[in-house]
């Protein structure tokens, strides 16, 4: 393990472990609500985001939304053939290459089966099929059964059931490197919530407004409905960011490297943070000591994409932890740079006070 076991760890492995991908959040939801129990007053919104509100010193204190989404890249079965094997829809952003031969979950209503993703094999392909990549439609999923009768009327499996890639948790060489399943954004969760215990027992000047939000990966639904529901004056989004500093990706690409500190991200295809607020952190982090590096992503956003627009508008920054293997079975997280996303985002939001709010937003 890394640096010491601790609470923190033993909960990303639950968070990293957990089974939710898009459209499919239930058991997600159950562990960050169990998660952030007895931290203030627990509320759904229509689609399925959960929040938790705290009120701080003052009542009037401003509405800060700090946003991670619980959902994770995955599949769906929508087709059996015959011969027993399931045809798959993908949710969320999937590169062919990291899908072939991994192992994942079909979620049927007679319990969990393990299944692996699978192709024709090369040992037929032609010469020049065998130069490109399979296309996710030629692809399947084998869960090791005889024919369309046995997956259907024994295991139970049906058009629409879930199907969630599979890795377990694991520390690596250098123990601070972290791999697992899901780090988009199941870190940003675990993040969330122990700034949000961290806030609750030291004290805070405004009334948070944490939610988990779900369907992310397919279009940033739940940070619709939820802003919607919990109407911010700021807010916060704590999400991923692709890591560069390994072979092939350069800086001018992918600046963020695991271990540089949390990512403050000055701009993402979905949102340009409001500048006011992006200051803030960096002064903040500088005033704290806190390891920080500035991030970009010209191919992605996050939540924050959504809640900046929501009613008259929201001041929104996202704070990202670099990961390695984002939309893959498995991905790597620095545990340094988790606990530094923490801290950021802790004294962040002690900073937001009704005046300091009332300047960003003018």
């Amino acid at each position: 393990m890394p640096e010491y076991m601790d609470k923190s760890l033993e909960w990303l492995k639950r968070f990293s472990e957990a089974k939710g991908v898009t459209g499919f959040e239930k058991r997600i939801k159950a562990l960050l609500t169990e998660r952030v129990q007895g931290l203030g007053e627990i509320s759904s919104d229509g689609l399925g985001s959960v929040a938790v509100i705290h009120k701080g010193a003052g009542e009037t204190g401003p509405r800060v939304m700090i946003a991670a989404h619980m959902d994770e890249v995955g599949f769906m079965v929508k087709h059996i053939t015959k011969e027993g094997f399931l045809k798959f829809i993908p949710l969320g952003g999937w590169w062919e290459q990291v899908m072939l031969g991994q192992r994942v979950t079909v979620h049927a209503e007679k319990g969990d089966i393990v299944g692996v993703i699978g192709s024709k094999p090369p040992h037929i392909l032609t010469a020049e099929e065998r130069k490109k990549i399979v296309d996710k439609k030629d692809m399947f999923i084998d869960i090791g059964a005889d024919d369309y009768k046995e997956v259907t009327e024994i295991l139970g499996v049906k058009p629409g059931d879930f199907i969630t890639p599979e890795c377990d948790f694991a520390a690596m060489g250098n123990k601070n490197y972290l791999l697992g399943k899901a780090w988009d954004n199941r870190a940003g969760c675990a993040i969330m919530a122990e700034a949000l215990e961290v806030l609750v027992s030291e004290g805070h000047p405004n009334t948070i407004c944490a939610v988990g939000t779900v369907q992310e990966e397919i279009g940033l639904r739940g940070a619709v409905t939820s802003a919607n529901m919990l109407q911010p004056e700021v807010a916060l989004v704590v999400d991923t960011t692709v890591a560069g500093g390994m072979p092939g990706v350069s800086e001018d690409i992918a600046p963020a490297k695991l271990g540089g500190g949390v990512a403050i991200t000055i701009y993402d295809a979905s949102l340009v943070p409001n500048t006011a607020l992006r200051d803030l952190a960096i002064e903040t982090a500088q005033k704290e000591k806190i390891k920080y590096q500035l991030a970009f992503s010209e191919g992605g956003g996050t939540d924050g994409g959504k809640i900046h627009l929501q009613g008259e508008g929201v001041p929104t920054l996202t704070l990202s932890l670099p990961t390695r293997y984002i939309h893959s079975h498995q991905s790597i997280i620095h545990y340094r740079d988790y606990r530094e996303t923490v801290k950021l985002l802790t004294a962040l939001v002690k900073c937001l006070d009704k005046k300091r709010c009332e300047n960003i937003r003018g």
